[in-house]
């Protein structure tokens, strides 16, 4: 058996200092090491051209490495002072957002154009579309509690009770967040560090990763932008469960935001796993109501702390309009006709739809059976008629349901970040609709299945980004594919 060959430039563990040059799809900035052996290449995900980082190398091959962000030890000339906490959710905060626009645009189409073999990429975009906040945008938070804190002056692991977020580029290690992130609600978040004061005051230990153990693991937020209340969720083990006293805890919150608390769940979670919610602990409520509702295009949706929402409801607004945009370009093919909305999700994008076509059937598909029962409440609630919402696997469902299946003029699909399987994606370019509106929170995905659609008859008329997740490497993509004939 041939010897492997020892990479000359770095090995699997290494640390390494390293600068930055350039910038690639998803955040992965790239940096070069020459040597004697010539030029080698580096990955580093969440940072910038120009920034001088402190990285770990995770893989490593002959062609490439790619590394695990430790520390920017000296800021790219691009970034700009902020009055928010660092915090690894928000690595580009610091970069100004019309320059995160240009990377973001440039990394994406590039995409389409080396995997989707789309060489007119560029002639096809439509728009990028903007985040109406920049800042305090998203509508949900899951702060950890950590009995491993991070000494930033010594630079070293600190036995610590902490409330906030996992130090970067570790699993072990918790940071806490003592001010507004500029992600989340300014008032909740400067008031986190009165929250760990109050856990901490009760002796009950925050949890452990290395050991796994303690009580306190996570506390879960949830903001409603139509009304500003917040519904919280306080995880914890069983363990100590009755030396803690949630109806207090709930009358601390209700002092500290007032009629701001929509209500508090409790979670128990016993679990060893990294995982908020856990598959077999329970959820009680504890204060108030256990739903918040927000309003999206005019449409109310009531939202569990279980339900998948959209993270930046304003920006979802207009992400979704932009979809509707394409599907009703031609209206002759929604009116009076079957339209299946495919990962539907909570159904948002077919109420949308239905709400504003002549006629028109919406059918929902959705794997989750919690997304779609929060759909068949949420059309109710809306008072949205022809809408049918199946929980089902997609691929299955495109099987089984030939009444829904045959004549189909278009489809919207909006997959999970894996992408559509090839079988389901098969049958649904079987189906042989005349147009795709396809979003997608993944664009690498996206531009694999778009050269399976192209190859099937498909052209890629128009494509939009999305600027959800402004300061993250994230974006999301509306496409429009129609059949040529």
């Amino acid at each position: 058996m041939p010897r492997r060959e020892r990479n000359k430039f770095v090995k699997r563990g290494q640390i390494i200092e390293l600068l930055i040059e350039d910038y690639a799809f998803g955040g992965k900035g790239i940096g070069r090491i020459r040597n004697e052996h010539g030029e080698f290449v580096v990955f580093v995900p969440n940072t910038l051209p120009g920034q001088l980082v402190k990285t770990q190398i995770k893989k490593s091959s002959k062609k490439y490495a790619e590394g695990k962000l430790f520390e920017v030890l000296k800021a790219s000339e691009d970034e700009i002072d902020m009055p928010y906490q660092s915090i690894p959710g928000a690595p580009y905060i610091n970069l100004p957002i019309e320059k995160q626009h240009d990377y973001k645009k440039q990394s994406t189409l590039e995409l389409f154009k080396r995997i989707g073999k789309v060489a007119d990429i560029e002639d096809k975009f439509d728009e990028f579309v903007t985040s109406p906040n920049t800042f305090h945008y998203r509508n949900k938070m899951e702060y950890g509690f950590s009995a491993i804190g991070y000494d930033h002056d010594l630079k070293t692991d600190v036995d610590e009770f902490t409330l906030g977020f996992k130090k970067r580029g570790t699993w072990w290690c918790g940071d806490n967040l003592n001010n507004d992130s500029g992600l989340f609600d300014a008032e909740f978040e400067n008031q986190l560090k009165d929250i760990r004061a109050y856990c901490i005051a009760t002796g009950l230990d925050p949890w452990h990763a290395p050991k796994r153990e303690g009580f306190f693991r996570y506390f879960v937020v949830r903001k409603s932008y139509k009304t500003n209340r917040l519904l919280f969720n306080l995880v914890t083990t069983s363990y100590d469960l009755p030396k803690f006293d949630l109806d207090k805890f709930a009358n601390y919150l209700v002092e500290l935001f007032g009629d701001r608390v929509a209500g508090l769940l409790h979670t128990i979670n016993d679990e060893v796993g990294d995982r908020t919610i856990a598959t077999t602990g329970s959820i009680s409520l504890i204060y108030g109501d256990d739903k918040i509702v927000e309003e999206l295009l005019d449409l109310n949706f009531e939202i569990s702390m279980k339900s998948f929402f959209q993270t930046n409801p304003k920006c979802a607004e207009k992400l979704y309009s932009k979809v509707v945009d394409y599907a009703l370009e031609n209206k002759e093919a929604i009116d009076n006709t079957v339209v299946l909305d495919l990962f539907c999700g909570t159904g948002t994008i077919g109420q949308i739809i239905a709400n504003k076509a002549n006629n028109t059937k919406i059918v929902g598909v959705d794997i989750v059976a919690a997304a779609i029962k929060d759909a068949k409440e949420n059309a109710k609630r809306n008072n949205i008629e022809g809408l049918k919402f199946y929980a089902a696997d997609v691929g299955k469902f495109l099987t089984e349901h030939p009444e829904y299946t045959n004549k189909i003029r278009t489809i919207i699909l909006d997959p999970a970040r894996a992408g559509i399987a090839p079988k389901t994606l098969k049958k649904m370019i079987n189906l042989n609709a005349e147009r795709l509106v396809y979003v997608s929170c993944n664009p690498a995905t996206q531009a694999r299945d778009t050269e399976q659609l192209r190859e099937a008859g498909y052209t890629l008329k128009k494509i939009s980004l999305v600027d959800q997740f402004p300061h993250t490497a994230h974006i999301e993509t509306v496409v429009l594919f129609e059949k040529i004939n």
